[in-house]
């Protein structure tokens, strides 16, 4: 098992020792934030493989739902929404056509292109991601009052825009992982 990191307010007065100009405010709220990403990515990671399924099966799965009925999508648009290459799209297709999680079939308006379909046993995989993640979620916030968890999703919408407004480009990966 790896070493524990120091608690965060010990991070933060070791930052502080290096570098007397640091913010322990803002380095407190990075910090804890990169922490609970990185524990809630391993958390669900969990989550998906006890359903057979990996994260980047997941992702294909959430995009063609968010799609809405037919929950039907080119794979290029799931590519670009993920940043992938056209190539790893195409290999995680088809380990998702063989698992029997989507479909891959002609697209009728135009013969040239190929539609990603989800099939009942994809969206019924969603589905119990969908629960299992509810409890987690919920264990996660139940410390916090609801009035405590309008204003946490809030002040984090705010950051979240923030970033997306001065990296429009960072939605993806920097690299292919698959």
């Amino acid at each position: 098992m790896p070493d524990p990191q120091p608690p965060l307010d010990e991070q933060i007065a070791i930052y502080q020792r290096e570098y007397r100009d640091l913010d322990p405010q803002v380095e407190k709220v990075v910090n804890a934030l990169s922490r609970l990403d990185r524990r809630m990515n391993v958390a669900y990671g969990r989550q998906l493989a006890t359903l057979g399924l990996s994260n980047p099966e997941w992702e294909v799965l959430k995009e063609l739902v968010m799609a809405g009925r037919p929950y039907q999508l080119w794979p290029g648009t799931i590519a670009r929404r993920l940043g992938l290459t056209p190539a790893a799209m195409t290999h995680r297709i088809d380990r998702m056509v063989q698992d029997g999680l989507v479909t891959r079939e002609r697209d009728e308006e135009n013969r040239t292109r190929v539609i990603i379909g989800l099939t009942d046993e994809g969206r019924e995989k969603w589905l119990q991601v969908m629960r299992r993640a509810s409890v987690f979620e919920e264990e996660l916030l139940q410390d916090l009052t609801k009035a405590e968890r309008t204003l946490l999703g809030e002040l984090l919408t705010r950051l979240l825009r923030r970033v997306e407004d001065a990296q429009p480009d960072a939605g993806g990966r920097l690299t292919d992982l698959d």
